[in-house]
């Protein structure tokens, strides 16, 4: 067999390998619920997914997706896909920023590039949008180049465009790439590419500008967001390898002492003998952008590190800036850098070895040497196999929502017009069908109307203020001093049901807070209360205009190649 067709099997067999590693137990039966990831069997086209709720739309456009896609892929079975597909995917793109020819080269960038800690981290805080662009990252990479030097829009451009954008941070790291990888001296090329890329993020942009008015972040948030240092490795060193995210439960015990220094030193190490073979691999354009693209995404990380109280105050002064204030995450800026040039790092070791042996290397010595090449990520970090089993927050796992869950949503659905009110006015929950694994409050989602949810962070203590105004309406309207005073003003906010999780802390002390109104039959650990009277919130014509025009422009640049290829098949087949 030649090498092309041992590559084009034994690489995407490496990957699924790694992936299938990596989740577990995730892709057994049921739901993975950890901190931000949160799936529920079929979501609703709520408010808050097209970016006309009262709260910043931090879920534009990737809900709206979900919930278009859950109608025909069950949310279960979807989101398995989403999460093996962003790994396999995105290292399959790897294989492809190795040098050519060489299959220990490939093999190294994809281990490289699904098992590091970007990955991990992302993984446990739920970021799974991140991870979608994150695998998109090398495609788009290759598909830039091919818009820069031919002149012409890919094929595939626009859908990896829109894939890799389903978030804000997301759509500004592919923003990026865009720019920078794919323009020329030539300002209607500059003009096209910020076309797209604004169009890719053109739902959310738009459902930000309508919210401006909210959008102004708590500076608190800079520096709980911030990149953090991982034990003793300073923030900056672990930002080199990928790291650094903010949150100590999703932080690898292997992370968090020698192997952390290792891991850095060995990657630092093969870009380093890669780096004079890959910059005259890819050339000075290419070669240059990415390195551009580099010190963007690293600097931007460290500045957050070393100067949180400005990046709290620029949060604090201007709308939407605090995008950028979770430092690590727009690390994936550096990834093709930082695996392109392992990779070529890897191919010339082998090279130097081969050099000084006496003599034609023997199989066994060539096999191991490779083999350690190829591995040394996992074998720094072999904690995280089978689920991220060795983060303090708990492995990986796919659970079933409780009976009661669904109890709610039909009860909900039979009720009076009007949003859900979810209570206790907390953001995260550990409960205990989930393992004790912290997780945002899914019973909102899970119910299908729009509902108002506390959006108040609470991080080791420090607490980050929320941003949506109906949440304060409902604190107000629940501090009045009377079960009927409760209601009308809740009813007034377009409260219709309130919905007490009494199983979350704080559960049982917000059930005490008396709401009039009709108390509809549901499972014990949770009351579900009909509020009489309520007038449905109404989203201001102008907003929806907005969105439409934010959502048309973005189907468009999805929808738009697709007809346009086929409306060119026809015409050949005509001919």
């Amino acid at each position: 067999m030649d090498l092309g067709r041992r590559r084009g099997l034994v690489v995407p067999l490496w990957s699924v390998l790694l992936a299938v590693l990596l989740l577990g137990p995730a892709l057994g039966p049921g739901y993975v619920l950890s901190y931000d990831m949160v799936w529920v069997p079929d979501l609703a086209l709520r408010a808050d997914a097209l970016g006309t709720g009262s709260g910043l739309p931090r879920a534009v456009p990737s809900d709206a997706v979900v919930a278009v896609l859950d109608e025909v892929v069950p949310g279960m079975v979807l989101q398995k896909l989403v999460l093996l597909g962003s790994l396999v995917v995105g290292g399959l793109g790897a294989a492809r920023l190795a040098p050519r020819g060489s299959l220990v080269g490939a093999l190294a960038a994809v281990t490289l590039w699904q098992w590091n800690p970007l990955v991990v981290e992302r993984l446990g805080l739920g970021h799974w949008p991140v991870l979608l662009g994150y695998a998109a990252l090398p495609w788009l990479v290759g598909a830039a180049r091919r818009w820069r030097e031919e002149g012409r829009v890919p094929g595939v451009l626009p859908v990896l465009v829109v894939v890799a954008s389903l978030s804000a941070s997301a759509g500004l790291a592919t923003a990026a790439v865009l720019l920078v990888l794919a323009t020329r001296k030539d300002p209607a090329q500059v003009a096209r590419v910020a076309a797209v890329a604004l169009l890719a993020n053109a739902p959310w942009l738009v459902a930000g500008l309508l919210h401006a008015g909210a959008a102004l972040g708590d500076p608190a948030g800079a520096a709980v967001f911030a990149l953090a240092d991982e034990g003793a490795l300073p923030g900056p060193l672990a930002a080199l390898g990928l790291g650094g995210a903010w949150n100590s439960e999703v932080l690898p015990g292997s992370r968090a002492g020698l192997a952390a220094w290792l891991s850095t030193g060995v990657l630092v190490l093969l870009v380093a003998v890669g780096w004079r073979g890959w910059w005259r691999r890819l050339g000075t354009r290419e070669a240059g952008g990415l390195l551009v693209l580099w010190w963007l995404g690293w600097g931007t990380a460290v500045l957050t590190w070393a100067a949180p109280a400005a990046v709290g105050a620029v949060t604090a002064a201007v709308p939407g800036a605090g995008v950028v204030r979770d430092g690590a995450r727009i690390l994936v800026l550096c990834a093709p850098l930082l695996v392109g040039a392992a990779s070529q790092g890897v191919v010339e070791a082998r090279a130097r070895v081969a050099r000084a042996w006496p003599g034609p290397v023997p199989a066994v010595p060539r096999l191991l040497l490779a083999g350690v090449l190829v591995v040394w990520p996992v074998t720094l970090m072999p904690d995280v196999v089978w689920g991220l089993g060795g983060t303090p927050g708990g492995a990986l796992r796919a659970v079933s929502y409780p009976p009661s869950y669904e109890q709610a949503r039909e009860a909900v659905e039979s009720a009076a017009p009007g949003d859900v009110l979810v209570l206790p006015l907390s953001s995260f929950r550990a409960p205990a069908w989930n393992g004790g694994r912290t997780v945002l409050d899914p019973l909102g989602r899970y119910l299908g109307r729009d509902h108002v949810a506390s959006d108040e962070l609470v991080v080791s203590g420090t607490v980050v203020a929320g941003e949506d105004p109906r949440v304060q309406e409902a604190r107000a309207a629940l501090a009045q001093p009377d079960p009927q005073g409760r209601a009308a003003a809740l009813a007034r906010a377009g409260i219709g049901v309130v919905v007490v999780d009494r199983t979350a802390p704080g559960g049982e002390e917000a059930g005490a807070v008396e709401v009039a109104g009709r108390r509809l039959p549901v499972a014990d650990d949770l009351v579900v209360v009909e509020v009489p009277g309520a007038v449905a919130r109404q989203v201001p014509r102008a907003w929806v205009v907005a969105t439409a025009a934010g959502w048309g422009g973005w189907l468009v640049l999805l929808v738009g190649p697709l007809l346009w290829a086929g409306q060119r098949m026809s015409h050949r087949r005509q001919q």
